[in-house]
């Protein structure tokens, strides 16, 4: 199939570049390219653009077939042969970084296909059935429709992920199944009796006032049969499918390299996660200083909160003490809104740019909050998880709230979208090196903008920089160098101050997830390494404001490309953006 992919794509070169070559730029060839591949996208994902530059769901979901992915990736490989037929050299510095950023997103995509990874469509952290009922209700008719479309469409849209299991399973490329216990929970949680009790409700419970009385009774029976016909069947079958079909055949063994072509497959990976070219041997190593490094820190704060004992036993006392758990999720979630609230007083001394658009906080879905992460961030909202309060520890949340919400994801998210002169494809794209880098570097920005009041939150920090670093030698452990799940925890369990559930949270999304978790680290070393060479060349024209908006300007791209537009900044002596002002 790779090979059949390639012929076609450079026949599809051969049929489409010559003739723009005389009529268009190198840049507008890019910029052509660029739209032809967003376009297609929204068009196969069932999506619209508002004016806004954000996309919406349309009235029901995109196709997973093996069919409808082989046809994608085969579209993706002609426009990387027209692409690689492009004169590099021709090209604007922007043009450049389109290039890069078009070139990495479709050589991912047909990495993912060569590898038929959507017969792997979930893992211990992430999956295809969650997400999809509305929180809140919507603000037009037409999103009610389109939302019970969509839900009419699950029972389809599940037994295709359901088939692209089965044929993962058959071939030996499946998630472990240490890693899947209690998750058939989350599935269990929409296997309801009346569709009043289903989480898909909510919308029709929150219907707005201003709706006619013959639209809201129309929309509300619609749901209603919607929910009860195909909503809660389908999810009935997809957990009669994951207990009774996937995790009993599911593998035992736990590492990337235990697939079909494993090394080949981790290597890609790699590099999706990260952008970078790095081996395993390479990531370890930097794992294994960076551990070294950061422990040398930890030292020092727990000196600093006064604490006599080892270093151990000041990690036992944080993951103890009741001083360090909130009574009440609303509690934990004060923490996390005044801590952004104490963010949102410095923001104008860190940046220049600021974004328009306001996200929320949110608890994680009591649904999946047993097994998630601590948090996450996104453009709408960043989540903050309230489930078995003594295993999130306050001294973590105001980096936590960093990471996730602003100057972490959120804001991220919210200012590449504003990019009014970005092209479109640019403005929700996401490289977890670039995204995930940028969230654990403000992270580390935290200490510069006075976040952290104690020296508990201060090593709550270093933990949560400690468990990145960690991961690097976790992943290519259990992927390369073939850990065992015990030798996995008990490493993260000893070098940071995460509670075991935690620990054990993470430990499983690792193994479910080879490769993702390599991107934090990596991201936030480079842009702490590129952030020093700026500051060294400028000197006293460095400016901090001026120097994260250039980065956050850039959307989310492949790491070489933030370090070229560095050189950039570099070399125009630390200009900010055009139109802000630094005073």
């Amino acid at each position: 199939m790779r090979t059949a992919l390639l012929t076609s794509a450079v026949l599809a070169a051969s049929v489409f570049a010559t003739p723009l070559a005389a009529k268009e730029t190198a840049d507008e060839r890019v910029m052509a390219l660029a739209d032809e591949y967003y376009d297609f996208n929204l068009a196969q994902y069932e999506m619209t653009e508002s004016e806004s530059g954000n996309t919406e769901w349309g009235d029901r979901l995109w196709s997973v077939t093996p069919e409808a992915q082989r046809e994608r990736a085969a579209r993706y490989a002609q426009i990387l042969a027209r692409l690689d037929a492009i004169d590099a050299a021709a090209l604007s510095e922007e043009a450049q970084t389109n290039a890069l950023v078009l070139r990495t997103l479709l050589e991912s995509d047909i990495g993912d296909a060569r590898f038929a990874e959507w017969e792997m469509p979930f893992d211990s952290d992430s999956n295809f059935w969650s997400y999809l009922a509305g929180r809140s209700g919507f603000t037009s008719v037409e999103d009610y429709e389109n939302y019970i479309g969509r839900m009419r469409d699950l029972p389809r849209y599940f037994a295709d992920q359901t088939a692209n299991a089965k044929a993962g399973l058959a071939r030996g490329f499946s998630v472990p199944r240490v890693t899947l216990e209690g998750r058939d929970a989350s599935i269990g949680a929409y296997v309801v009796d009346f569709p009043e009790m289903s989480p898909f409700w909510a919308p029709f419970d929150q219907m707005p006032e201003r709706f006619s009385d013959e639209d809201k009774a129309r929309l509300t029976a619609a749901g209603k049969a919607a929910i009860a016909e195909s909503v809660t069947p389908a999810y009935r079958d997809l957990l009669d499918f994951f207990r009774n079909t996937y995790l009993p055949q599911t593998r035992t063994t736990l590492g990337a390299s235990e697939f079909p072509e494993g090394e080949a497959y981790y290597t890609q990976q790699i590099r999706q996660y990260t952008t970078l070219d790095l081996t395993a041997e390479q990531i370890h190593k930097i794992g294994l200083e960076e551990v070294a490094r950061i422990t040398a820190e930890m030292e020092k704060a727990k000196e600093d909160a006064g604490f006599t004992g080892t270093l151990a036993e000041f990690i036992a006392f944080l993951r103890t003490d009741p001083q360090f758990v909130a009574d009440t999720p609303d509690e934990l979630m004060g923490v996390a809104a005044y801590t952004a609230k104490r963010v949102d007083d410095r923001l104008d001394d860190y940046f220049g740019f600021l974004p328009r658009y306001r996200h929320g906080l949110r608890p994680v879905d009591p649904a999946i909050a047993p097994f998630y992460t601590a948090g996450r961030g996104g453009l709408e909202y960043c989540q903050i998880n309230t489930h078995d309060l003594p295993s999130r520890p306050v001294y973590n949340i105001p980096a936590l709230t960093m990471h996730e919400c602003a100057p972490g994801h959120s804001f991220q998210a919210a200012i590449a979208l504003e990019q009014e002169d970005s092209p479109r494809f640019r403005r929700q794209t996401y490289f977890s090196g670039f995204g995930e880098g940028w969230g654990l570097y403000v992270e580390y920005l935290g200490n510069e903008m006075g976040i952290y009041r104690t020296p508990y939150e201060r090593f709550g920090q270093l933990s949560y920089e400690m468990w990145r670093a960690a991961r690097l030698v976790i992943d290519t452990g259990i992927h390369h160098y073939g850990w065992s799940r015990e030798q996995a925890v008990d490493y993260l369990s000893s070098h940071t101050a995460l509670s075991d559930r935690e620990v054990g949270t993470e430990i499983d999304r690792y193994i479910s997830w080879p490769g993702q978790a390599l991107a934090y680290k990596l991201g936030e070393m480079t842009i702490r390494r590129e952030r020093a060479r700026a500051e060294e060349a400028l000197g006293g024209a460095f400016d901090i404001r001026k120097f994260h908006d250039v980065v956050l300007s850039l959307g989310s791209v492949p790491l070489p490309a933030l370090e070229a537009r560095i050189d950039s900044f570099i070399a125009d002596g630390g200009q900010g953006l055009p139109g802000v002002a630094y005073d």
